[in-house]
């Protein structure tokens, strides 16, 4: 039973996801404040290509 307790195998893939989500809300967050920027960032972005 304590081996069971102390078995952690699992523990990095748990680690890595919880850094994957919290980067990703922050990606949103930033999306979301920084929403007027990119739209007219990537209408240049289309008009210069035209």
């Amino acid at each position: 039973m304590i081996d069971l307790l102390r078995d952690d195998e699992g523990q990095g893939l748990v680690e890595y996801a919880l850094i994957i989500a919290v980067i990703a809300i922050a990606v949103i967050v930033a999306m979301v404040f920084l929403r007027g920027n990119l739209q007219n960032l990537f209408s240049n972005i289309g008009n210069n290509l035209t």
